[in-house]
């Protein structure tokens, strides 16, 4: 058990997320990716909130297509809410993508 301020574990988890997501990336687990693009998934809210952009959907576009209110969508990407992994199937199949892209690794 470790006590430290929750400013520095939100810093450690963050880290944990980037060197995850470049190691998927070096490791040929996420479709080619500029530098800038890689960039910005691994600034994004989520790997979902990423390829939705990344395809040109808006959040409006892609809920419809998956049967889901905008807002519902918008929780799932910002990790207030789970969802049904029926869902993230839908989700995946829209976004032309494997499951495993999209869900954190931790998830």
């Amino acid at each position: 058990m470790a006590v430290l301020p929750r400013a520095e574990l939100d810093a450690l988890q963050e880290a944990l997320a980037s060197t995850r997501d470049l190691t998927a990336y070096e490791a040929g687990r996420l479709p080619g990716l500029s530098p800038e693009e890689a960039l910005e998934y691994a600034n994004a809210a989520s790997p979902l909130a990423f390829w939705r952009k990344y395809r040109g959907f808006t959040q409006a576009a892609l809920a419809e297509q998956v049967g889901i209110a905008q807002n519902y969508l918008s929780d799932i990407e910002n990790g207030k809410r789970d969802g049904p992994v029926s869902l993230w199937l839908k989700l995946a199949a829209a976004l032309g993508l494997p499951l495993e892209v999209l869900v954190d690794e931790e998830d």
